[in-house]
């Protein structure tokens, strides 16, 4: 079950880092580090809430 949740949360990971990409390149750069930090922050809760 944990590599089902961690494969899902990796592909979630990539498409969400690759809006903030396309953000950035469209001159949004603030709602690009938004979304950057968003996506730090999916990488690092799932370690203290799911796999523990």
């Amino acid at each position: 079950m944990n590599t089902v949740a961690f494969l899902v949360l990796l592909i979630i990971t990539i498409y969400t880092f690759g809006f903030a990409v396309s953000m950035w390149k469209e001159k949004r750069k603030l709602g690009a580090v938004a979304v950057f930090f968003l996506t730090l922050t999916m990488i690092v809760l799932p370690f203290f809430s799911i796999f523990r």
